[in-house]
């Protein structure tokens, strides 16, 4: 018979250097999004809390031991996916709730043409989410895309409700293609940095942590989003 503790080890209740839920800092976020009754009720307040009090932001990616730890993407307010699901899988543990990390390689649709010119691809290695603990199963949580970036650019935002998974819809509220699960990359109980920054190298021609994607994602996106729509408008004008 198998053993139920193999379901939930020990070591994902820990702090590491990068899920530092010992962190004062993501201590003290843990304890003030995590005041409901159950743990359910915590890890949804959690998820929220990650998902819109940290900017989502693609173009500031650090990928030293330093850069990608819970408490520096606390500390800065944005992060990308994988720091977003860091940070919460780091809270959670400091709130006493079981957390690892989990990752998949998707097409996003959500780019924009300075990204696109830096990775020269629409696939995402490594897409970053959140697997907790709660009554008695793994629920997959993915805190990403920040709801005032959803509400802007038409997506459908994630909500989390402590049962079902939690993973990106392909389609926006439009009906166009959002994203697509393409590979898994299984779940870790720590963060496999040496792994995503091999596939990086491999992947991506350019440094994806270099400054050539200095900028502001979610104005660049709006203005991508504008020129789109306009050009729809046009073409559907003279049909």
């Amino acid at each position: 018979m198998p053993n139920p503790a193999m379901n939930h080890p020990p070591q994902t209740l820990q702090a590491t250097h990068t899920i530092d839920s010992d962190h004062p800092q993501i201590a003290a976020f843990a304890a003030q999004h995590a005041r409901s009754y159950t743990p359910r009720e915590q890890a949804q307040s959690l998820y929220i809390a990650v998902r819109d009090g940290l900017r989502y932001d693609p173009y500031r990616i650090d990928l030293s031991e330093h850069g990608m730890k819970a408490s520096t993407a606390l500390g800065l307010g944005h992060g990308w996916c994988v720091p977003k699901a860091v940070v919460l899988a780091a809270v959670a543990r400091s709130a006493g709730i079981r957390a690892r990390l989990g990752f998949a390689d998707v097409r996003n649709n959500l780019s924009t043409e300075r990204l696109r010119q830096t990775m020269q691809t629409d696939v995402f290695v490594w897409h970053g989410h959140t697997e907790l603990w709660i009554e008695g199963g793994w629920r997959k949580a993915t805190p990403a895309f920040n709801l005032s970036l959803c509400d802007k650019f038409g997506l459908l935002p994630l909500a989390f409700d402590g049962v079902t998974e939690s993973l990106y819809h392909p389609y926006d509220r439009s009906g166009q293609r959002h994203l697509e699960y393409v590979n898994e990359r299984g779940s870790f109980d720590d963060l496999p940095l040496v792994q995503i920054c091999a596939s990086f190298a491999e992947v991506y021609p350019r440094p994806i942590d270099s400054d050539v994607t200095k900028g502001d994602f979610a104005e660049d996106a709006a203005r991508e989003l504008s020129r789109q729509t306009a050009t729809d408008a046009g073409q559907g004008s003279t049909t």
